[in-house]
């Protein structure tokens, strides 16, 4: 979508470029950059390379992990590792990715209402009804959700706008590649449309937000008004 509307991207990722959709992309024009963006200097230094492309304008913060694991899983304990794995990629990550951006957005020319530039975070709508097996999942996705408006708020001086993404059941190839009774099952607790997302909603969504320089500090549900069961 970016691309379309003659955006310059950079993908930043830890994996390497080979999934045909990035291979494709990078094809269009887009910038491939290995990062991994929950570390600091990993992320800094694709940050500066995206910099060179022009002024960052914009960031769209999708990198996350989304493990099963229970507190208790046959008398055993939640392995303190994975859950701190969850919260540093999904929450610090994206934290980081945020304080490097911004730094660069301060700096921008403003635009339409003063604006510097805008950041859409991915959070998800596990961060309010998060099912059993969910507990790191969803603390790291509560985290985006709490501190959308924070950073908004410190931000503003800057005209710098933070908005937060919360899907549900959306086409990712995570859900794409469970057995066809659990991906209707998914579709079936979803009121209307009853379907999963489609990555093209997503995106109309996150140009819409960039395109509304009045969205600010907000957390918007992307759902069809699925509210999850504890299982």
């Amino acid at each position: 979508m970016l691309l379309e509307e003659g955006g310059h991207v950079a993908l930043i990722d830890i994996n390497e470029m080979g999934a045909s959709s990035t291979s494709e992309l990078v094809a269009r024009g887009a910038t491939y950059l290995r990062a991994d963006v929950s570390d600091e200097s990993s992320a800094e230094r694709a940050v500066a390379l995206a910099a060179e492309m022009g002024d960052i304008r914009g960031l769209v913060n999708c990198a996350g992990v989304a493990p099963a694991e229970r507190v208790l899983q046959n008398g055993e304990a939640h392995p303190l590792a994975g859950f701190e794995r969850t919260l540093r990629v999904n929450l610090t990550g994206t934290f980081n990715m945020i304080r490097l951006v911004a730094k660069r957005m301060a700096g921008n020319a403003p635009v339409e209402d003063g604006e510097r530039g805008v950041i859409v975070s991915t959070a998800s709508i596990a961060a309010f009804e998060g099912q059993v097996g969910q507990a790191a999942y969803s603390a790291s996705k509560g985290g985006v959700v709490a501190m959308t408006l924070p950073i908004a708020r410190e931000l503003a001086r800057y005209g710098i706008r933070n908005m937060t993404i919360a899907p549900g059941t959306m086409e990712t190839p995570m859900l794409l590649g469970m057995r066809p009774e659990v991906q209707a099952s998914l579709c079936a607790a979803v009121p209307f449309p009853s379907r999963m997302g489609k990555p093209d909603e997503f995106a109309r969504l996150v140009q819409h937000i960039v395109g509304n320089t009045y969205l600010n500090g907000e957390v918007i549900r992307l759902d069809g008004a699925l509210r999850m069961a504890p299982r």
